[in-house]
């Protein structure tokens, strides 16, 4: 990383890199909205969660009373950071909460004369306008000097005469400007007058000192520059103002009721404070501020301000792009606009490509942005996660030029360039920029995603949840059986052939945790699985955590599974069952609900380059978007034709078999299994899951003919399966009591394309599972999302189209091959090289 600090004559004594490290948010995406909620950090989401479950544990009271002194201690660390003492803080839920308890307090009357900073935050505003419409009050709005700051020459000459308070915002939340606080609580505490600072977006970020400010009143935020939990406020009131001010509405935390008629009002700021509070969030204030403390403040100043000039510097230097702080701007936030686009546009477009930023309007600040002429701004924000990675990212997403703007079509090119080959090998996606995305019309969509499989479904879902517009096209009806993403089970494991897969392998089980979490409900069971081969022949499967295990060991492992002494197997005790139909119903429904326009039988017959982005031709018409990600399962060469002779789609059956001894066909005596059979080929098994019996199948098939349904299973397949099965589950001796057909779609060792078409990059695919792609399911789904959006994925280099020799040749291409016949063998062979036992 380009050490920053010294390139602005500074230099931060800040680890910048185990700040990223232990802050999760700062790998999956560039933040830069810490002025609206920074990412919390490993140690804070650790401290809120340990309490939640303490709670569940014990109860609420109880475990309050266990943290009790932990959560004093929160007060004492409020006081280190602003130099107050402990007993001058109240912990409220919000800025605004502290704002409205402290205003509340001063009973303010008719003709009270309230001195507010143009930079007053607009739901502080919005109550001084409010007691002045109901109460009478005097609101004036101090003017500006030259800098953008309080003019201190017009505050003397307005405090002259009475007033009941100053306001000022230290910094606001339409710029980057600082205020000078000091010389207004000098001038404040001069004139007899009490000083309120907001201090909602400097506190975390630059030295806030009550003393130092001559502050009488500050409120403050937990979820901005302190990284703390959303929910979490303080309140800090100087020791003097106790006597003038009281709560206007006394909660039993903060008073003590001696007689029918009579209370007391606890010492101190606690007196401000309700009974009711989340503590587990007050403990996660608590590990934030602990953290600051232990950074500095003053090296978190420095650094912010260092990165954030670093940034301002770079955006004054983009053609179409303009800074708009004031001259007394600092700390770590930037205000920009950019030219021929509204800035809450181009907040949409940054975050379609993994930026976080937000756009300020008017009316949350009329008296700074509206006097400044300026409707919007767009506000990036830095914190110690953020490093110049982030900035470069954000310079040259700025640096692309400015779409078209709604209503505007994008002008067609002239013809399209001829299709040069494209350079194959792990590494051609990573080195090929994808283009800008751009925007369009009603007609237009952000993302078409063809096919609503478990990929097409999880990319759809991703990409509508990060904001694009989404339309998913399927050929067939709703939920049909005619693709490979039916059926009511599918198996998950570690175990692998390679260690190249691993990593996929890891965020498999995280998508399929967050996917879960979204969807409310258990989809994955972990049971453990074994995975047999003859102990005479070679095997490769491995995976973390995985053991190699002889027949007696695998029986005391899963005795519903018998293997013959000349067998091992490999051990995966991370194994599980998926609740795929359960999955594919949630996802459709997060789909829906994050605004995905789903059209099934709906077939497309082709795509070509549209500009930047490209049109998608259906049965239904044309649709233009600014990318096309294809995820049509076995009808993939249909729309990529230079994989007709990579690619070949098999008939695979199953079967779900009874038992007279059921127990032993579920778990915890089966899990999911495999058996290389000699002369036979790979047989796996799911076992037995809520009211399904045992699942076996065979790993291979004949080609199948693409223009027919799969139809039935044959008596011949069903005896087949039936005879191989009961050989090594002999409990499986009940009747068939289900089976189903599906489609297999086969790449060359059994390998998945999932990236750019390197002679379209607009153009993704995720295609060919090769029997064992399910698993990959909401893993995949979110590196479609990610390459769409602009995120690196160098992870997946390995599954890259162009190591699979595709270019992505546009269907209608006169240079195309020739036409794809269903049901035609392609060169490679339904079993290929690979041993069958790395499918499933």
């Amino acid at each position: 990383m380009t050490d920053t600090a010294s390139q602005i004559g500074v230099r931060s004594a800040l680890d910048v890199a185990a700040l990223r490290a232990a802050t999760p948010g700062a790998a999956l995406a560039h933040h830069l909205n810490s002025a609206g909620a920074a990412l919390p950090s490993l140690t804070v989401l650790d401290t809120v969660i340990a309490h939640l479950r303490l709670e569940s544990r014990l109860g609420g009271y109880e475990a309050a009373e266990a943290a009790a002194e932990r959560t004093a201690q929160v007060y004492q660390l409020v006081g280190d950071l602003i130099g107050a003492s402990a007993a001058d803080i109240a912990l409220v839920e919000s800025a605004t909460v502290a704002w409205h308890r402290a205003i509340d307090a001063l009973r303010l009357q008719a003709g009270d004369r309230i001195l507010a900073s143009a930079s007053s935050y607009v739901s502080s505003a919005l109550h001084l306008l409010e007691l002045r419409r109901t109460r009478g009050i005097v609101v004036e709005v101090l003017p500006t000097d030259d800098s953008g700051g309080v003019d201190l020459h017009q505050l003397e000459q307005a405090l002259r005469r009475p007033a009941a308070l100053v306001t000022v915002a230290h910094v606001p939340t339409s710029s980057a400007l600082i205020e000078p606080v000091a010389q207004v609580g000098a001038l404040s505490a001069a004139a007899g007058v009490p000083l309120l600072v907001d201090a909602t977006q400097s506190v975390g970020q630059l030295p806030v000192d009550v003393r130092a400010m001559r502050a009488d009143i500050v409120v403050a935020t937990g979820r901005k520059f302190l990284r703390g939990p959303r929910g979490t406020g303080l309140l800090y009131l100087d020791p003097a103002l106790h006597e003038r001010a009281r709560p206007l509405t006394p909660d039993v935390r903060g008073a003590r009721w001696t007689s029918d008629e009579e209370y007391d009002l606890l010492p101190g700021a606690r007196r401000y404070e309700t009974w009711e509070a989340s503590h587990a969030l007050r403990l996660g204030l608590g590990a934030a501020l602990t953290e600051a403390l232990a950074l500095g403040v003053d090296a978190i100043s420095t650094y912010v301000s260092g990165l954030a000039a670093r940034l301002r510097a770079g955006l004054a230097g983009l053609a179409g792009v303009r800074v708009v702080d004031p001259p007394a701007a600092g700390g770590g936030i930037v205000t920009f606009v950019r030219d021929g686009e509204e800035p809450a546009r181009t907040v949409r477009t940054l975050r379609a490509a993994g930026l976080h930023l937000v756009a300020v309007p008017a009316s949350h600040g009329q008296w700074d942005l509206g006097r400044r002429g300026l409707p919007a701004v767009v506000r990036a924000s830095v914190h110690v996660y953020n490093d110049d990675r982030d900035v470069d990212a954000l310079l040259a997403q700025l640096a692309r030029p400015v779409p078209p703007a709604t209503g505007q079509a994008t002008p067609p090119e002239p013809a399209p360039p001829p299709v040069v080959a494209a350079p194959t090998g792990a590494g051609a996606l990573a080195t090929g920029a994808a283009p800008a995305l751009v925007t369009g019309t009603d007609r237009r969509a952000d993302v078409v995603v063809v096919g609503a499989g478990i990929h097409g479904r999880s990319a759809a879902w991703s990409l509508a949840a990060r904001g694009a517009r989404v339309v998913q096209l399927d050929r067939h009806p709703a939920d049909h059986t005619d693709g490979s993403s039916h059926g009511q089970t599918r198996m998950i494991r570690r175990a692998y052939p390679s260690p190249v897969w691993d990593d996929l392998v890891q965020r498999a089980y995280t998508g399929w945790h967050e996917l879960e979490q979204a969807a409310g409900r258990r989809l994955i069971t972990t049971v453990g699985g074994l995975y047999a081969r003859p102990a005479r022949s070679s095997g490769t499967l491995r995976g973390p955590g995985c053991t190699l295990v002889d027949a007696n060991q695998a029986a005391g492992i899963l005795p519903g599974l018998v293997l013959g002494t000349d067998m091992v197997a490999v051990h995966d005790p991370a194994a599980g069952v998926i609740d795929a139909a359960a999955s594919m119903t949630a996802l459709a429904a997060l789909g829906a609900a994050a605004g995905v326009d789903r059209r099934d039988g709906c077939a497309v017959t082709g795509w070509s380059p549209d500009g930047a982005g490209v049109r998608v031709c259906t049965d239904d018409g044309d649709l233009l978007a600014d990318r096309l990600v294809i995820c049509a399962g076995p009808w993939t060469t249909d729309l990529v034709p230079d994989l007709a002779d990579q690619l070949s789609v098999v008939r695979i059956v199953n079967i779900h078999i009874g038992s007279s001894t059921p127990a032993l066909l579920a778990p915890p005596a089966l899990g999911p299994f495999s058996v290389e059979v000699p002369g036979v080929g790979l047989l796996y098994g799911i076992p037995a899951f809520g009211p399904d019996t045992v699942k076996v199948g065979f790993d291979h098939g004949p080609v199948d003919d693409l223009d027919r349904p799969p139809g039935p299973v044959t008596a011949a397949e069903r005896d087949a399966l039936l005879t191989v099965a009961r050989r090594f589950l002999p409990a499986a001796d009940g009747p068939v009591t289900a089976e189903v057909a599906c489609r297999y779609t086969m790449a060359p060792g059994n390998r998945f394309a999932v990236g750019a078409l390197p002679a379209h990059p607009q153009v993704l695919l995720a295609a060919a599972c090769s029997g064992h792609g399910f698993k990959f399911g909401p893993a995949i789904g979110t590196a479609l999302a990610d390459l769409v959006t602009g995120v690196p994925r160098p992870d997946l280099d390995f599954l890259a189209p162009a190591a699979m020799g595709v270019a992505g040749i546009v269907p209608g291409d006169p240079h195309r091959p020739g036409p794809v016949t269903p049901g035609t063998p392609s060169p490679t062979a339904a079993r290929t090289s690979e041993p069958t036992a790395h499918r499933r």
